[in-house]
């Protein structure tokens, strides 16, 4: 399989459902993923299971604010610089490109470094979907060290942060970010493909690529956006918050259901009972367009579809709710009270790792 010029567009919108409203729009890096398409070539997408065990993974994308990437989505050079100094930190050449987070924009900037630097892309990422912090992640879950990580931007600058736990590489590499101008590239959670076939949410990029043809759920409900609510709040690292509320229309006339979203959607909920809690992956799909709508553009009047999909396996189990469940966004009166999959209007479970437990 091949992400190409005629796929990507997509594998774009696949990648801004499973962003849950957050993690940047996609449409942005688009553009990025289709120039290096173009003067590149497709990008070979691979089965991590398929490459040799030891064969080193470097994941990659881009951390820090959103509206900071749609202004500086990059150069042409950041992806080598990346490369070179993780290939001189690990000794050995990089075989394949993972996506850190296959959800928002930074699945199509894997696709755009795959073919910048000439390598496959692995059909796997870090997430699942989207998250805030760095550390929400499948191999955060597995036990994998998450350093050394470098950070870079389209000056030549780079930071390598080493010997920390992924609650402290969220904290250094903020840090970092601020003095980067509020984004940066990075690569961190390094790994083999063994690991890769193990331990991350496999198969994220085929689902990406369904989730744009139209191959997803049937929506929960279709309606307008009745109002929205924002507001500062304290938890979940302080990211402002919104609670949205949809106003059915046709078949679903007389329907209310209200959103719970910090940098991304948290939580939907009829009649008080919950139809979807994170780490369930809820987006709000833009019927004029046909693209998932971010958290931070949502607007009153905007007609809408709601869709909800089960998160990987991973996400579910008691380590996986504590790091990104309902408490973890500062609801920790809800939680997700069935196993991935069995929600209304739902798919089948997400691929991904069984359990997210220990690495070998």
């Amino acid at each position: 399989m091949h992400v190409d010029a005629g796929a990507l567009a997509d594998f774009a919108r696949g990648c801004a459902v499973l962003g849950s409203g957050g993690g940047g729009p996609a449409d942005v890096t688009l553009p990025v993923a289709a120039q290096a398409i173009e003067e590149r070539g497709p990008v070979p997408v691979v089965d991590p299971a398929r490459l040799p065990a030891d064969a080193l993974v470097m994941p990659v994308g881009l951390v820090g604010s959103p509206a900071v990437a749609a202004e500086r989505i990059g150069g042409r050079t950041e992806p080598a610089r990346l490369r070179a100094r993780f290939e001189a930190l690990h000794g050995a050449p990089v075989t394949a490109v993972m996506s850190s987070e296959i959800g928002g924009l930074n699945g199509c900037v894997a696709v755009a470094w795959a073919a910048r630097l000439g390598l496959p892309l692995l059909d796997a990422d870090s997430m699942g979907r989207a998250f805030p912090r760095m550390d929400q992640n499948v191999l955060e879950l597995a036990g994998v060290r998450p350093c050394p990580a470098v950070l870079a931007d389209e000056h030549g600058h780079t930071v390598v942060i080493d010997d920390v736990d992924g609650a402290h590489l969220e904290r250094f590499a903020r840090a970092a970010v601020v003095a980067f101008g509020g984004r940066a590239a990075s690569t961190d959670y390094p790994l083999t493909a063994g690991r890769a076939a193990r331990h991350a949410v496999t198969g994220s990029v085929t689902r990406a690529l369904a989730l744009g043809r139209g191959e997803g759920p049937a929506p929960l409900l279709t309606g307008k956006v009745s109002s929205v609510r924002r507001y500062a709040t304290e938890d979940a690292d302080g990211d402002d918050a919104a609670t949205v509320l949809l106003e059915g229309t046709g078949p679903d006339a007389g329907r209310l259901v209200l959103l719970e979203a910090r940098s991304e959607f948290v939580a939907a909920l009829e009649d008080g009972a919950p139809l979807a809690v994170v780490p369930d992956v809820i987006a709000l799909v833009d019927v004029a367009t046909g693209w998932a709508v971010p958290v931070e553009e949502v607007r009153y009047g905007l007609r809408v579809r709601l869709v909800t999909l089960p998160s990987a396996p991973a996400w579910y189990t008691p380590a996986g709710l504590r790091l990104a469940g309902p408490a973890a966004f500062g609801l920790p009166g809800l939680a997700p009270d069935r196993r991935p999959g069995t929600a209304p209007g739902t798919s089948p479970a997400a691929p991904g790792p069984a359990t997210g437990g220990g690495a070998p």
